[in-house]
Parts: C-alpha cells; structure tokens; sequence
C-alpha cells in the first residue's frame, strides 16, 4: 500500500539521521496515513481514501466534494 495521503500528496521524504558522534545513517520519515471511510453526499456513496491528519483538517474545513475536487485536479486522486 502507498504512503502517500490522497488529498494532500503528502509523502515518505528521506533525510539523515545524524547521532551524537555526527555519524549520519539514512532514514525516512512517513506521513500520519489513516484509512478512513466518508460519506459523499453529493453521489450518495461511501469513498475509501487514505488521508494524512492534515488531509483529514482539509475535509473538515473545505468538505469533501470540494476536497476530492481539488486532489483530482492536482492527480493526487483518480
């Protein structure tokens, strides 16, 4: 399954890990995914997405047809 939240894009980035000694060891950091189920109105359907905290902020604030409006619009949906 992808790490990658489908309203927002967010995504695994990789950085260095770097201890006390300064040694630096690669690693990744991976969004806060949640599967989660909503309900569109609009198509009087359940919608399965796998959305990041922030992802979830978004449906909140804007609501969901216009959430997977916008993450259609920039392909991070189909």
């Amino acid at each position: 399954m992808s790490k990658v939240c489908q309203i927002t894009g967010k995504h695994v980035i990789t950085g260095n890990k770097v201890s006390h000694s300064n040694i630096k060891t690669r690693r990744t950091w991976a969004p806060n995914l949640q599967d989660r189920r909503f309900w569109n109105e609009e198509e009087k359907s359940w919608v399965n997405l796998r959305v990041s905290t922030n992802g979830l902020r978004t449906i909140t604030k804007i609501g969901l047809p216009e959430a997977l409006k916008r993450a259609r619009a920039k392909g991070f949906l189909k």
